[in-house]
């Protein structure tokens, strides 16, 4: 199905915004590997003569939906202390903000391949990805390596367990259809 012509709206109200983090380090069985899913986001896709892809996002929103992996099950107090620890030694509360530099729509219509500037923890660094367009949802993810924005990758344990440098960030919204500029 190709791409209806228009400005189309996601976030929270019709998708997910998630972040994927794996383990790893001589100590990664203690850990888990994180689904994390970002509460407060808005994110544009504009089709029209230049097509462009906006995103953004709260980083004090990312609430830990699913720990998998580990020796023992991570309870709440565990997913709140990860929570605390992404606002106050990770990300900061700093802005999260994505913006396509280019948008190329395949020739069927239904899968965009992105590219543009991704500011994460008060740095900027270009990001390129695909978006698939399919029975009215708009789905993709993009590998976002933690170092390329001067983060230094979530370790304990002295260092022998660690998040791995590159986080998958995946969208999954529903296209209710594009909105005109009064709306």
């Amino acid at each position: 199905m190709p791409l209806t012509p228009g400005r189309h709206a996601v976030g929270p109200e019709n998708g997910r915004l998630t972040v994927h983090t794996m383990k790893g380090g001589a100590a990664a069985k203690a850990g888990h590997n994180l689904v994390i899913e970002v509460t407060s986001w808005q994110g544009a896709l504009h089709v029209g003569d230049e097509t462009t892809v906006t995103l953004r996002a709260d980083a004090r929103s990312m609430r830990v939906r699913e720990g998998s992996g580990g020796m023992t099950s991570l309870g709440d107090g565990d997913k709140e202390n990860i929570e605390q620890t992404i606002d106050d030694e990770v990300l900061k509360g700093t802005p999260i903000e994505f913006r396509s530099t280019a948008c190329e729509v395949s020739p069927e219509g239904d899968r965009l391949t992105v590219s543009g500037e991704l500011e994460l923890a008060g740095r900027r660094a270009p990001v390129t990805f695909e978006l698939l367009v399919e029975g009215g949802r708009l789905s993709g993810s993009a590998t976002v390596k933690q170092t390329d924005f001067g983060m230094k990758p979530y370790s304990a344990l002295f260092g022998t367990l660690k998040v791995l440098d590159e986080v998958q960030v995946a969208v999954d919204a529903r296209l209710d259809g594009p909105r005109t500029e009064g709306d």
